[in-house]
């Protein structure tokens, strides 16, 4: 599913608020009538929106097969981050911790006419994550599925395991080889985890 701000949506404005943005993403998902295999991913701050998602589908009885969260850390666990009001070239620092190509990045750097089109959907997913407060509320009732790069900054396989306090089923953790962005060279690794679970 394709965010505003991005992409072929790039003409719409960006939505900096999670809860917002998991409404808006639920909104489509009902909107697609009764999806009984329905099964989420998201990565980074994807997985915290697609965990809003499964809560929100949930409540509707309409709750996911599984979800699949992959380089994030549990959305009750303590986080502090004031990068979204701080310079572009704060956030392009982090990109570059973050990044396993520093090529894209550089890119950034060199060219103010793409920097001028990532950056403002990029601070406004920063703001997002960064501003985002958990509701403590009902358990997720589906399997949870936990994936992170075991070089990654961000989530330590130890604080991934903070996930199974969120669902009252299974949960399993999975680290493969690479930092955050793992998912860049590991998609073949993944899609045949994510299939052997879904099968």
């Amino acid at each position: 599913m394709q965010y505003p701000g991005r992409q072929d949506r790039l003409e719409e404005p960006p939505i900096a608020d999670l809860a917002a943005l998991a409404e808006h993403v639920t909104a489509d998902l009902l909107g697609w009538g009764p999806t009984p295999q329905l099964a989420l991913f998201g990565h980074s701050m994807g997985a915290t929106v697609a965990f809003e998602v499964a809560r929100r589908l949930q409540r509707q009885d309409r709750a996911p097969v599984r979800l699949f969260v992959s380089g994030r850390i549990a959305p009750d666990a303590p986080y502090s981050g004031r990068l979204h009001a701080g310079s572009d070239a704060d956030l392009i620092a982090d990109l570059e911790r973050l990044a396993s190509d520093a090529a894209p990045v550089a890119a950034l750097r060199a060219d103010p006419e793409l920097a001028e089109l990532v950056l403002p959907p990029l601070r406004a997913d920063y703001r997002a994550v960064e501003t985002y407060v958990f509701e403590p509320g009902e358990r997720l009732r589906c399997p949870v599925s936990v994936l992170l790069g075991d070089a990654d900054p961000t989530v330590t396989v130890e604080q991934a395991q903070r996930w199974r306090a969120h669902s009252d089923a299974d949960v399993d953790v999975t680290a493969f080889s690479g930092g955050h962005f793992y998912l860049d060279t590991r998609v073949r690794e993944v899609a045949a985890h994510v299939s052997a679970r879904l099968g």
